[in-house]
């Protein structure tokens, strides 16, 4: 049995070496690239074309995922500032010291960006490159180095980072972009302000006390919850369209379903303008959203879309 002291080198070890790998990957917002992963792959889904093969929708996810960690990574470089002032994001790396930004981290943001668009044009076409391409930089320099600080649009626009993960999807299938691509597309740019929004909400006296411009500090409670709740309804709207409900029965379901759900959360939040509610209603976005992606994949699966 090895002595107790050397039990605890190797605990303090591992610990030391672990805690700096978990911390880059938790730099690159893993799991919000990942949501931006499958979003492009429900692009590829509810695009009529030739079925594409399980290896390019590999290469779209990987491509995709690189990119929208690029950008996460980039967003945490620049907003160290803005996140040793709020309660939700002062515990990140840059933020405690676990990880020193710099240029080096900067060449590794440019290295990730440069190989998700080579790997999707080489391996795809150079129309999904230039979506995957679009999709990083909105998010990464025209959110968060150009808008967040300077007006309340910000995530209204950056809400595009998503429309362009599924363009890059369709694209994989077709360069020619679909009604169906567009619809999707600009179904996601409406549910990202009213899910961001609803988040905002609760955090608005952190926002306000970093001097970011939120929509939730420049309306009132009520007014705002009637904003969120026009997003919703042209959100549910745009997922019912023709175009998209005609890649099946399975899709029709999970977005009716989810959209219910959403607009549910939202008018209650509308009736009642609370913190709670407001947090419910972010939930109910997510919910919506994955039942959205699960049924224009799962229809796609269902459909033989996806071929070996």
């Amino acid at each position: 049995m090895p002595a107790p002291g050397l039990v605890t080198a190797y605990a303090g070890l591992h610990q030391a070496t672990r805690l700096p790998v978990r911390a880059a990957i938790s730099i690159l917002k893993p799991r919000i690239a990942l949501e931006i992963t499958l979003t492009a792959i429900a692009g590829a889904a509810v695009t009529a074309g030739p079925n594409l093969p399980v290896w390019k929708l590999l290469v779209l996810a990987l491509a995709v995922f690189l990119s929208a960690g690029a950008a996460g990574a980039y967003n945490q470089l620049m907003e160290q500032d803005l996140d040793a002032q709020m309660a939700r994001t002062r515990a990140r790396p840059f933020v405690t010291g676990e990880l020193s930004g710099g240029r080096g981290w900067l060449a590794g943001v440019l290295a990730l960006l440069i190989a998700g668009t080579v790997l999707a044009g080489t391996l795809l076409n150079w129309m999904a490159a230039l979506q995957v391409f679009l999709g990083a930089v909105t998010y990464g320099v025209v959110y968060t180095s150009w808008l967040k600080r300077r007006t309340w649009l910000n995530i209204v626009v950056g809400g595009l980072a998503g429309s362009f993960a599924v363009l890059s999807g369709a694209a994989a299938v077709t360069p020619h972009l679909s009604s169906s691509a567009w619809v999707f597309a600009a179904a996601l740019f409406f549910w990202t302000p009213a899910h961001f929004w609803s988040l905002a909400y609760c955090y608005k006296r952190d926002y306000a006390a970093a001097g970011v411009p939120m929509l939730p500090n420049m309306l009132g409670d009520r007014p705002l919850a009637w904003v969120i709740l026009a997003h919703t309804l042209v959100l549910v709207g745009l997922t019912l369209l023709p175009p998209l409900t005609a890649s099946g029965w399975f899709y029709t379901a999970c977005a009716l379903f989810g959209g219910a759900w959403f607009l549910r959360t939202s008018i209650a939040f509308v009736r009642t303008p609370t913190r709670a509610v407001a947090y419910s209603n972010f939930h109910g976005s997510l919910w919506q959203l994955g039942l959205l992606l699960l049924g224009a994949i799962g229809s796609a699966v269902i459909g033989g879309r996806f071929s070996a």
